[in-house]
């Protein structure tokens, strides 16, 4: 282990769909997951402060169980790496690819191409692509989980470099069949913010500021069937998330400073609403899909519905007074959700132990920047950025620091960890028993052993950019900055590590 990363002091005691891998760029508070990028900054709940924020994915990596494949974005080429052997083929793609996504065969893959307005559909065996014209000026990307449609649109506060010439439309999406490369233009409200399916890859829904779009994709034609979320049409509140129910039959709507839940009845359109607490600012579906949960933060409450029958009385938990909580990630196995807030500036989390509905709260080295919890359940990773808040004494050796805590969800015992740089990205093995970080301008790859709380640091010969593991096992990979690309491979069983250099020339592993 290396002195720049130190166990520090104990805590105090008292939402994947799945990709293996979290990065953390700042989201709107409700989808982290979900799809897009939007920055809930300047949002503002009932209680005066700022909507919570969640991190999405953008230009990683993507593996399938035989390959790795990477959008080398400023070539405009695709590599497939081969695993175990690290062979290398490299490909052409449309200009400036901006996500990437491979189905679940892993047979095909989706570049989305925003300098060329296209999609590209890549045989993952040979590379050869088939280029979709889509519409312009689109920079965000959705797979449907059958990997039989992607769905393309324009995120407002994602990275965009178009420029100002001509019109530009911010209603508009592309829907593109992977498999024979039709593509449906379509309007679907001002301002997409979530396209989410539902779990047959039947039915595609958009919720958009004022507006949820469903999409029937079994029809011969698809298209958009708007239906207005609000009785406001002049100042309407912003829709801000969408989840969908198991059976594909009701999806929730969370929008900004409300103080109701709007529900739809996807076969009908009908529209009704459900009274909650002060300031919506999370909601998220149980594991098993048979409950929604929100946290109203002003009120102080979550709020639990039944997914079977919304209108049913729904079960109203008081949150702690000392707190200010307004994000909920569930556990894997659904037995808790841990309660934070990442804008109260408070170094506190709550613990919701959800077959007693018992809330305890637990103080924290500084404030939140994220949660995430392992596939098994059985640990917690809180993510603290620089920011000290209202609680940390500047004697604390986490003060104007990144950090980074540990903890076991069985007895909520806490290893703290000092951190130099800013955390980039972070992939957990299926299993639960590892977890990888990487940091901005550091050359290291940290790697997070959960039984035991402690961490080993391994050398990378140039800085990360993302970090995941490769499918059904233990071995993580990380890609790194080179002017001709560099993957890097950990395998935790063996502490060894494999590098691949030169993606565009010959490529050659460096032990």
């Amino acid at each position: 282990m290396r002195a720049a990363l130190i166990p520090a002091l104990l805590l105090v005691a008292g939402c994947g769909d799945y990709d293996n891998g979290i990065s953390f760029a700042p989201e709107d508070g409700g989808g982290a997951l979900d799809g897009g990028a939007n920055d809930g900054a300047a949002d503002t709940g009932g209680d005066g402060l700022p909507g919570e924020t969640e991190d999405a994915l953008f230009l990683r990596p993507v593996a399938s169980p035989s390959w790795l494949f990477v959008a080398n974005e400023h070539r405009d080429t695709v590599t497939r790496v081969a695993v175990p052997a690290l062979t290398v083929l490299t490909g052409p793609t449309g200009h400036q690819p901006a996500a990437l996504e491979v189905t679940p065969d892993g047979r095909t893959v989706a570049v989305l191409a925003v300098g060329d307005d296209r999609v590209d559909l890549i045989d993952a065996d040979s590379l050869e692509a088939r280029a979709v014209a889509i519409r312009p000026d689109l920079n965000w990307m959705e797979m449907s989980p059958d990997g039989r449609w992607v769905v393309a649109w324009h995120d407002q506060d994602a990275e965009d470099e178009a420029g100002d010439d001509g019109a530009r439309s911010y209603n508009e999406l592309s829907l593109v069949d992977v498999s024979t490369g039709a593509h449906w233009p379509m309007v679907v409200g001002f301002n997409p913010r979530n396209v989410v399916f539902t779990a047959d890859s039947a039915t595609a829904v958009v919720v958009s500021d004022a507006y949820l779009a469903r999409i029937d994709l079994s029809a011969e034609e698809p298209a958009p069937e708007r239906i207005a979320i609000s009785d406001d049409l002049v100042e309407p509140p912003v829709a801000e998330e969408v989840v969908l129910t198991p059976d594909g039959r009701f999806a929730f709507v969370r929008q900004l400073d409300a103080s109701d839940l709007v529900v739809v009845e996807l076969e009908t359109g009908a529209v009704d609403r459900l009274p909650v607490g002060a300031s919506l600012t999370d909601l998220d579906l149980t594991p098993d899909g048979l409950q929604a949960v929100a946290v109203a933060r002003a009120a102080s409450q979550l709020w639990i519905f039944d997914t079977a029958d919304p209108w049913a009385d729904a079960r109203v938990l008081s949150l702690p007074s000392t707190s200010v909580l307004g994000s909920v990630v569930l556990s894997p196995d659904g037995a808790r959700g841990l309660l934070y807030s990442t804008v109260s500036g408070l170094s506190r989390m709550a613990s919701w132990e959800r077959d007693t509905d018992q809330i305890v709260e637990y103080g924290l080295v500084k404030p939140v920047q994220r949660v995430e919890v392992s596939p098994d359940g059985g640990t917690a990773l809180v993510l603290h950025s620089q920011d000290n808040g209202s609680e940390v004494e500047s004697s604390s050796p986490f003060w104007g620091r990144w950090a980074l805590t540990m903890i076991d969800l069985d007895d909520f015992f806490a290893n703290p960890l000092l951190l130099a740089g800013e955390p980039l990205d972070l992939a957990q093995t299926g299993d639960g028993e590892l977890g990888f970080l990487v940091m901005e301008e550091q050359p290291w790859l940290e790697v997070l052993h959960y039984d035991s709380l402690l961490f080993d640091e391994v050398a990378l010969p140039s800085e990360p950019e993302h970090v995941g593991v490769l499918p059904g096992g233990e071995v993580a990979w990380v890609s790194q900055r080179h002017p001709l690309g560099r993957l890097g491979f950990y395998d935790p069983l063996t502490a060894s590590m494999q590098t691949l250099t030169g993606f565009e020339l010959n490529a050659g592993i460096e032990h």
